[in-house]
């Protein structure tokens, strides 16, 4: 199969850029832009020399490597203490307890209910935007394995089958979700738009976009790991 790189290239340049400044924002000063974006282009170049259309559509496999590329730069780079990483399921706990309250949610009063300092909660938080953005099913199944191998070239009934009991578990998880929150969901992760984006459309914040992502997320991740 013939793909014209140079065309490719121009059409997923402003994507890469979008995802590097996307996450940007959960990133401290010293982590620049431009080196997000360098990594994502020597990605792209890499997969289009490695497609196989058996792999499915191109799109995905790009985006897939695209992304998986960031998450290598920075988890190289280790910007972000191990323990706080540990302490993500204690903030997705505390923010599912005040969302079934009804309880604003505030980086504040989370640090109340988990004894976390609240510049402890915001960085957090933070990571868990950054995993939400770079590696969806990584953050979902809580692996920091890089998901860049998940369609084989040839096909096994046994990891098909595998994944459909996966995809259905997680459809099933997101039908449970409220109306707003698979309305946010689909706006992320089907049409790949920014926070900001997704705050302007709701006539809400940026902050409180990611608590809700964050927050129906984490009601499928309860679920996965209920039904698994």
């Amino acid at each position: 199969m013939y793909i014209d790189k140079e065309k490719v290239v121009r059409e997923y340049l402003p994507v890469i850029k979008r995802v590097a400044l996307d996450l940007k924002q959960s990133l401290p000063p010293n982590v620049e832009v431009d080196d997000l974006i360098q990594e994502g282009v020597l990605a792209l170049l890499s997969s289009l020399e490695r497609y196989d259309p058996k792999k499915g559509s191109l799109h995905n496999y790009v985006m897939i490597r695209i992304r998986g590329a960031m998450f290598d730069y920075l988890r190289k780079l280790d910007w972000l203490p191990r323990n706080l990483r540990r302490h993500m399921k204690d903030v997705e706990e505390a923010m599912l307890e005040m969302e079934g309250e009804g309880i604003e949610i505030s980086d504040e009063e989370i640090s109340e209910r988990t004894g976390l300092d609240v510049k402890t909660v915001r960085a957090v938080r933070n990571e868990m935007v950054r995993k939400q953005i770079l590696m969806l099913d990584s953050y979902l199944f809580e692996t920091d394995e890089a998901y860049l191998e998940t369609i084989p070239s040839e096909s096994n009934p046994e990891e098909e089958i595998m994944r459909e009991e996966l995809i259905n578990i997680v459809k099933e998880a997101i039908s449970r979700l409220r109306d707003r929150e698979k309305l946010v969901l689909s706006l992320r992760f089907e049409k790949e738009l920014s926070l900001k984006e997704i705050g302007s459309i709701l006539g809400v914040s940026e902050s409180r976009v990611s608590q809700i992502v964050s927050i129906a997320l984490a009601k499928i991740k309860r679920y996965i790991k209920e039904m698994v």
